[in-house]
């Protein structure tokens, strides 16, 4: 019994065992609402029979999972290639200075309760917009930086407003053409080039701006505000699904609740 060191946790030890926590909670926020989380839920169970199987010592069935184990690595590589673009991404475009700090990219980390955003004013924009049949798209950025797009498009330094977004998508705006990137509350690029996603298939009703909205919140973490030219509907795009919404009200509150 002297040989089993059970109270022998070193600092290090629970450093370690915090940052795998983080690792698995930040996995899950990355997968959650997606066809993934299932395969991820699906893979911790196998590792876990995997771990008692060769605790028990049964080896006929242990060397079946130990055998799935060895070669599952390139599987979960080609299975859960958007999310590992999606995390690489988020790593290489996270800005280590400012209120971009790493582990501000973790939710529970944050301090902040509230958005910086207007959040009504871009929304009551949008709806004005769609009385008019006013096509616009909406980049909201959150913890991924979208630095890399600006350069896309025009660099701007804009508080946002409800007229300040009206203005820009009016249609003959010389800035009405591509997306806008909003951050802390300012419009910090127009007429940016997003990437398009032809891979999901979406309504015919659904143009260019939607296709384009589903690839930036494919590829990061942005949220996204289509207003259809067609039929002035609103779409609000996160994690590159259609999130529904009930009215104005609804929106907003889904909106400051995904900023949060």
């Amino acid at each position: 019994m002297s040989d089993i060191n059970i109270l022998d946790f070193r600092l290090i030890d629970f450093v370690d065992v915090f940052l795998v926590a983080i690792l698995l909670y930040y996995i899950y926020k990355l997968v959650k609402g997606t066809v993934a989380i299932n395969i991820f839920i699906g893979i911790i169970i196998i590792y876990l029979v995997w771990v008692i199987t060769d605790y028990l010592n049964m080896h006929l069935l242990y060397r079946i999972v130990d055998g799935f184990m060895k070669v599952g690595i390139i599987a979960l590589i080609v299975v859960f290639q958007p999310e590992i673009r999606k995390f690489l991404l988020m790593v290489g475009s996270t800005n280590l200075s400012g209120k971009r700090r790493i582990f501000k990219n973790f939710n529970f980390l944050k301090t902040d309760t509230e958005t910086t955003n207007d959040v009504e004013a871009i929304v009551n924009a949008c709806v004005k917009m769609g009385t008019t049949n006013t096509g616009a798209l909406i980049v909201i950025e959150r913890n991924n930086n979208l630095d890399f797009l600006t350069n896309t498009g025009d660099e701007m330094n804009i508080t946002v407003s409800q007229p300040i977004i009206e203005s820009i998508f009016f249609k003959n705006s010389p800035l009405h053409d591509g997306a806008i990137i909003i951050d802390n509350n300012t419009v910090k690029a127009t007429r940016v080039i997003l990437p398009v996603n032809n891979e999901i298939n979406i309504p015919k009703r659904f143009g260019l701006r939607h296709r384009a909205a589903l690839g930036i919140s494919e590829k990061t973490d942005a949220l996204a505000l289509v207003v259809s030219e067609e039929t002035g509907t609103i779409s609000y795009v996160k994690d590159a699904e259609f999130v529904m919404f009930e009215n104005k009200e609804d929106l907003i509150e889904k909106i400051k609740k995904d900023l949060v």
